[in-house]
């Protein structure tokens, strides 16, 4: 049966993109270090639905990729033939307090997955980038032409470093990849670093929630579904080794592609929405902006659109209640 292994499975992105797969008929070989930068004990529960769901069509294996020696042993006699690397250490603002974490998972973790890539000759891996590579790019929406040589966080230029360093791969060894900078993404199972989450916990503890930037902030807010969707399409339709330009550039075979909302919305908006939601009144804190925070992003999608028909669907409208329905169901409120 065919297989995908996925790293980062036990993270938000990771659990979801490996319950589409499965449900689709493939069996994934999931792989996290299960750290202890969040709760661990919501990636466990993760994985708990993926088994549940899934049965012993999905393998997990505790590991850290940052550690090439620990990678090939446990993947010893284990085929696949497609790699989604959605493992990373994540977080802008942490990247300041350790950035260490950020060099051995993001650095040293990426070019031990794109070895494995080279030594399995995979038909293809998709990873993660992050719309954090645009730095302080104020042209707004930002295309995947843009230039993003001017990071203004280390977590971004650790993302910048993995698409350059995977051109290199995709040019040497002609290998099949695709770099997706992902953008503001949130729905059930998410991170309780990112501020859906933070915000939602917040207001039901009757706190106040830090609304950095004086709330003069707009995000590009992707839901989960639909970022999903734009994972897969991509698992499915590695670049060709054609010699023709691609999406980011490329004459390999390596695509970049925004895998975004294509709108960006104000924060006081998606406040509003969470107000509605949970019942309870936002206590704002107004604060400055944070170092590394950039003020409004939003995807230019036409690349992924024209090459994968990708299209998001859901609004901040329907995703925003749905996320708050899953945490109240999660925390039992």
């Amino acid at each position: 049966m065919p297989t995908t292994l996925v790293t980062g499975a036990a993270g938000f992105i990771g659990m979801h993109t490996a319950d589409a797969l499965l449900a689709r008929g493939r069996r994934v070989i999931g792989i996290d270090s299960l750290n202890a930068y969040y709760d661990p004990a919501l990636k466990h529960a993760r994985l708990a639905q993926l088994t549940e769901r899934h049965g012993d069509r999905f393998t997990f294996l505790p590991i850290d990729f940052a550690d090439a020696g620990a990678l090939h042993a446990a993947l010893e006699g284990r085929d696949f033939d497609r790699i989604v690397h959605l493992g990373a250490q994540a977080g802008v603002r942490y990247s300041i307090e350790n950035p260490q974490a950020y060099g051995q998972s993001n650095l040293v973790g990426h070019l031990n997955i794109l070895e494995l890539a080279r030594a399995r000759r995979v038909a293809h891996c998709v990873y993660a980038s992050s719309s954090s590579v645009y730095g302080g790019n104020t042209s707004v929406p930002f295309r995947v032409e843009d230039r993003v040589d001017r990071p203004v966080s280390l977590y971004a230029a650790t993302k910048r470093a993995n698409e350059v360093m995977s051109e290199s791969y995709a040019h040497l060894y002609r290998l099949p990849l695709t770099g997706l900078r992902f953008f503001t993404v949130y729905g059930p199972w998410g991170r309780p670093d990112m501020m859906l989450w933070i915000f939602t916990r917040a207001m039901f503890a009757g706190e106040p929630i830090p609304v950095f930037n004086h709330g003069r902030m707009e995000r590009d807010f992707t839901f989960i579904n639909d970022i999903v969707a734009g994972v897969v399409a991509a698992h499915d339709n590695p670049p060709p080794d054609d010699g023709a330009e691609k999406a980011g550039g490329s004459v390999s075979p390596h695509r970049l592609y925004n895998i975004g909302n294509n709108r960006s919305e104000p924060l006081g908006r998606v406040i509003d929405l969470l107000e509605a939601a949970t019942g309870r009144p936002a206590v704002r804190n107004y604060l400055p902006i944070q170092p590394g925070d950039v003020v409004r992003t939003a995807a230019d999608i036409d690349a992924i659109a024209r090459d994968l028909g990708y299209r998001p669907t859901t609004s901040i409208d329907v995703g925003v209640p749905r996320f708050v329905d899953w945490y109240r169901a999660y925390h039992g409120l």
